[in-house]
């Protein structure tokens, strides 16, 4: 008569008769692949002299040729002590960016120090030091990290694009610009110093940014650099930020202007430096021109992701939660993807662009990757 006995996850039959049939066993087989979602190890014997055995796993049932063991053999390997399994890699995104954060505001800190004349020094440091996510700084390192770079490399450079982006904060805020007169929390640099130190401010910002990257950038060839330097420029001037910002303003209060027009002021007054922020990293990380493409892919959609989630959140936060003046956009009139999209839709898209920019990192170590990935997560699901 047979019978059977179950020993940590190994299914033993025992028979009494001339043997196990094998049409049995791969029944048996294929019955316990749908009841039991592991691994087992079946396994019969009709004397104590020898085991044949039968392997599946759940995802594909398949017959092994039959291994022969003794039987006290197979109980004692039953009986041992079984291994810890490795837990899949965890990584702490928050701790990730508290840390880069910090090392990001001591590198500012050392980078802009007062000094005659005071004023303009102060202004500087008021909006560079006001706090803030330090994305592009963040996006720079970890690109740069990805490729096998390291923090120290890649800091100047991470450094620049925080004084670029403040730089273009400074000037959005004017009241010839956007006129707003909240950021990060604060009054705006020209509430506090004046319109004319806040032209001037922005300025010294923007052209320190590039004597930063040249003067501090160490042990990099200097073709890198130069690419560094060029693809900066790029970014923020009549082909990148400046464009779309110059756009953007035409199309205040113009009822025409469509999803394509909407996009590409997005595009490049908003996403056009965070993927220069990690095409820098990459950069500087000795990455190839296939890895240089995927990562600015990446970056694109990440940044075009970062703007449709901060259309939704200025009609569904309040100044106090976003640190700037909420609802700004429909009180002038200017086109979001809510009012073009709908409030859903946007939603939607968002979350398609976020699966996209993912996408992109699929060529990479998951585990390297890990920073961006988290770092997309972070964007989509930001709350001011």
């Amino acid at each position: 008569m047979q019978q059977m006995r179950r020993l940590r996850g190994v299914f033993v039959f025992l028979g009494d008769g001339p043997g196990v049939s094998f049409v049995f066993l791969f029944v048996l087989n294929l019955m316990v692949t749908f009841f039991f979602p592991t691994k087992f190890l079946i396994l019969a014997w009709d004397q104590p002299r020898a085991v044949g055995s039968i392997i599946f796993t759940p995802a594909l049932a398949r017959v092994s040729r039959a291994k022969v063991f003794s039987k006290d053999y197979v109980v004692e390997e039953v009986e041992k002590p079984q291994e810890k399994v490795a837990e899949p890699h965890k990584f702490d995104f928050r701790a990730f960016m508290v840390a880069k954060a910090q090392a990001v505001n001591l590198a500012l800190d050392k980078a802009v120090p007062l000094q005659y004349p005071m004023k303009l020094r102060e202004a500087m440091r008021y909006s560079l030091l006001a706090g803030g996510k330090r994305v592009r700084p963040v996006l720079c390192l970890a690109a740069c990290e990805l490729l096998g770079g390291d923090e120290e490399t890649a800091m100047p450079a991470a450094c620049a694009m925080e004084m670029l982006h403040t730089m273009s904060l400074i000037h959005d805020d004017l009241p010839c610009m956007d006129n707003d007169d909240l950021r990060r929390g604060k009054p705006t640099n020209h509430k506090v110093y004046g319109e004319n130190t806040a032209v001037l401010t922005g300025d010294s910002l923007l052209s320190f940014a590039f004597e930063h990257i040249a003067r501090e950038t160490k042990g990099v060839p200097a073709d890198r650099v130069v690419r560094m330097i060029a693809d900066l420029g790029k970014a923020v001037g009549s082909e990148g930020l400046v464009a779309g910002q110059i756009v953007d303003i035409a199309s205040e209060g113009d009822s025409s202007v469509g999803i394509e027009t909407l996009e590409y002021i997005h595009v490049h007054k908003t996403a056009v430096l965070l993927e220069a922020s990690v095409v820098v990293g990459a950069i500087l990380g000795g990455a190839n021109e296939d890895e240089i493409d995927s990562l600015g892919q990446y970056a694109r959609c990440v940044g075009l992701l970062f703007q449709v989630v901060d259309d939704i959140l200025d009609v569904t936060k309040s100044s106090a939660e976003l640190g700037k003046t909420a609802g700004k956009d429909l009180l002038t009139d200017k086109a979001t993807y809510p009012k073009l999209l709908g409030l859903e839709r946007s939603k939607v898209f968002a979350q398609n662009l976020l699966a996209k920019a993912k996408q992109q990192l699929s060529i990479f170590d998951q585990i390297k990757a890990a920073p961006l990935l988290g770092l997309a997560d972070y964007i989509a699901n930001r709350q001011n």
